[in-house]
């Protein structure tokens, strides 16, 4: 009977370097203190035997059971179990059964993965997992007996008996082969009802393949008549084509002809227009010329608008002084007049009344005052002369300018005349 004989341990968990572990027959005891790693020697037997859980190994990922280093150990990249079995007797499985010993590995590289192998031949973890299945053992057989392991078994439904039975029968490697002979006939059954399914779906494109085909042929031997009629139709075209090139030729001579003459006619308006493009800048220079001196003008007429405005006002300005000195005048020589009077009727008095010195100075008095007020309207006649004289000159100034300024405004209306008849001309010569 197939028996274990020694397991390796390499940087799993806290077995950093190479160790060993003989399995001798009978009883092989492992004594140590708590922590001292008797339980990982186990979970390495169970995880090399195919324990997929890291849970069960006591950890939070599959990474967990490479060694994580100490204070005075780097940590591992890489951990490795190996397990021997004695297989002297041949009892084992027919695929393991042509060695004296096997040897199992399971290697687990962090962040890639494990892997497995049987005397150095890769193989797959459900392998191995059949291997020590059919040897009536496993990663979670009950051969392996930990703590409270036993109430459990105790205490176990009739499911959980049966499989501690049929382990016991070593019968468990054929129930797991019926499990996955029956997956096998299951994944069999759904391919063959997919293949009903697509037989079914194949005879109904078989069908329409085979219509298709009908009208395939049909379709060549409408292809074949309507090549035929093309072939007619095109000839039929080629004749008419003929005809039309001849026909196209004739015309092609005749439309030469007429090109030559409208070539000729065409270097000859060329020429005109080269002469008339020559005559151009002149006519250009004198626009530019007409519109200068029409800017001119136009200045000096808004020059002329804005002094005649100017004159303007001052006239007016002036006829109203004119009419205040006329006021003022009369305003004068009502008051002379008034004096006149007064002086006329204080003489009459005087010599009426024959006084003395008191009336005497009554009588120098009136004729200083008459006398001051005649130098006023003297000087007031000489203001009103200039200013009639002013006046004169300023509208013989106006006269003029009105004169200048309707001999500017006639002769702007000839530039103006001369300007349009040269943008007709312009307008008229050929582009």
């Amino acid at each position: 009977m197939v028996h274990f004989a020694k397991v390796r341990l390499s940087g799993f968990k806290s077995f950093v370097d190479p160790t060993e572990v003989d399995i001798a027959a009978g009883l092989t005891g492992i004594v140590g203190p708590n922590g001292c790693g008797k339980s990982n020697i186990l979970e390495g037997l169970r995880w090399c035997m195919g324990e997929g859980s890291a849970r069960q190994l006591r950890g939070g990922g599959m990474d967990d059971v490479i060694f994580n280093g100490t204070t005075d150990r780097p940590a591992r990249n890489i951990a490795e179990v190996a397990i021997h079995l004695d297989n002297s007797d041949r009892t084992a499985p027919s695929a393991f059964n042509n060695f004296d010993e096997l040897e199992v590995v399971r290697r687990i590289e962090r962040d890639s993965g494990s892997s497995y192998r049987v005397n150095g031949q890769d193989v797959r973890a459900r392998d191995v997992q059949l291997l020590f299945a059919d040897l009536s053992t496993g990663a979670r057989s009950t051969a392996i007996v930990s703590q409270g392991r036993i109430g459990a078994l105790i205490n176990a439904k009739p499911e959980g008996r049966r499989l501690l039975i049929e382990e016991a029968a070593g019968i468990t490697g054929l129930h797991s082969r019926r499990h996955e002979a029956e997956l096998r006939l299951r994944a069999a059954e759904t391919n063959l009802e997919r293949l009903e399914d697509v037989v079914t779906t194949l005879g109904g494109q078989l069908q329409g393949l085979k219509r298709q085909a009908r009208q395939a042929t049909r379709y060549r031997n409408l292809s074949e008549q309507i090549r035929s009629t093309e072939a007619m139709v095109l000839h039929q075209r080629w004749q008419a084509a003929q005809l039309a090139l001849d026909e196209a030729k004739a015309q092609l001579a005749a439309v030469s002809e007429e090109v030559a003459t409208l070539t000729a006619e065409s270097a000859r308006l060329s020429t005109g227009s080269a002469d008339l493009g020559s005559k151009l800048p002149a006519l250009r220079e004198a626009e530019a010329s007409a519109a200068a001196a029409l800017h001119r003008h136009m200045v000096a007429r808004d020059t002329l608008d804005t002094e005649e405005q100017r004159l303007t006002a001052r006239r007016t300005e002036l006829e109203a002084r004119i009419a205040q000195v006329d006021a003022d005048l009369a305003r004068e020589q009502a008051h002379h007049q008034d004096a006149e009077a007064a002086l006329a009727r204080l003489q009459e008095e005087a010599a009426a009344l024959g006084t003395g010195q008191d009336d005497s100075e009554v009588i120098d008095s009136a004729r200083a005052d008459r006398d001051g007020l005649r130098r006023s309207v003297e000087t007031m006649e000489t203001q009103a002369t200039g200013l009639t004289r002013q006046i004169a000159t300023r509208t013989a100034e106006r006269d003029g300018l009105e004169r200048r300024a309707a001999e500017l405004a006639e002769r702007l209306e000839q530039l103006q005349t001369r300007h349009a008849a040269a943008e007709t001309e312009l307008a008229a010569l050929p582009r």
